[in-house]
């Protein structure tokens, strides 16, 4: 299985446009030792021609013209880009299909909540019929009693997905903020059938249970929500009144945050963090936090990435 990470920040991108936060003004000014990063995004492939985008971000033409395995090259208008599947409804997520018009018709992959939020709060589904008739919903399915539901997707033929749905926020926009339900927000565990290996990808996850906490210990590889080192961050960084929580994301520190969780895997397991604010210190390579991930064995995604599974 190859992963490409298009774009490994949350969103706003980092550093942010309008953000003067110590990190942003720090890679700016060139006082930190930092990588810029656009918005989280990532693209699967199961033999390395079609590749499935997972969330289509506002930046989604400069990831496009970084990685050349999504350029044309069999006919003159052409797409390494085979389908799209969205793990949630969010603007960061979803406002890059708009720049994918002109490849329409899409496949999209998605729960009947985000369907729901794409076809009202955000019409992204109706705004884009007029465009060679535009995005066909492929319903990702999340069972009644909560638990995870597998599928395929037909530009990946040799891949399994298992949707699992997460205790996350639903998009602003959407009638649900403030009380989601299950299929606002999915991760992922990807199996390649080929070579029976599997990811695990979840860039949105507010809550650790113990159905996730099972997806997270049957994964070679995880890819997952490394948005905040501290619930109070935006506070603290005096950018914004949100704490994590509020906002659907699990901080990495305290007593339960995900990083103790990453820290008990089986030792082969490979651990990426992805979807990192711009507020987080670990982008800074000579933080603290940043060593004690390193010496923890666990790494932060960043613009081109390549991972293979």
């Amino acid at each position: 299985m190859h992963v490409l990470v298009l774009g490994a920040a949350a969103g706003g991108g980092f550093p942010q446009w309008n953000c003067n936060c110590r990190l942003c003004l720090g890679l700016r000014r060139g006082d930190i030792e930092a990588l810029p990063r656009t918005q989280s995004s990532i693209a699967l492939s199961g033999d390395g021609e079609r590749w499935l985008l997972c969330n289509a971000s506002p930046d989604i033409r400069t990831q496009l013209a970084a990685n050349p395995e999504l350029h044309p090259k069999r006919v003159p208008r052409d797409s390494g880009i085979a389908g799209v599947l969205l793990v949630d409804g969010q603007i960061d997520h979803t406002t890059g299909l708009l720049s994918l018009r002109e490849g329409c018709p899409f496949d999209v992959w998605c729960t009947p909540n985000v369907h729901q939020d794409l076809s009202g709060g955000f019409p992204l589904f109706s705004m884009l019929e007029h465009w060679q008739g535009g995005l066909t919903w492929r319903p990702i399915a999340i069972d009644d009693d909560h638990l995870e539901a597998s599928f395929e997707v037909s530009a990946c033929p040799d891949l399994t997905f298992t949707a699992v749905a997460l205790s996350s926020n639903a998009p602003p926009y959407s009638p649900r903020r403030g009380a989601p339900t299950p299929g606002d927000n999915i991760g992922l565990l990807v199996e390649d059938r080929r070579h029976g290996t599997r990811l695990f990808y979840a860039p949105g996850l507010g809550e650790l249970d113990d159905r996730v906490r099972d997806f997270l210990a049957q994964a070679d590889c995880v890819l997952v929500d490394g948005t905040l080192w501290r619930d109070d961050e935006l506070i603290h960084a005096g950018v914004g009144r949100a704490t994590g929580r509020d906002m659907g994301h699990l901080a990495l520190s305290g007593e339960h945050g995900l990083l103790r969780a990453l820290t008990v895997l089986p030792a082969t397991t490979r651990r990426v963090l992805i979807h990192i604010n711009n507020t987080n210190p670990i982008l800074d390579e000579r933080s603290e936090e940043r060593a004690t991930l390193t010496a923890a064995g666990i790494e932060v995604a960043f613009d081109g990435m390549r991972l293979t599974v």
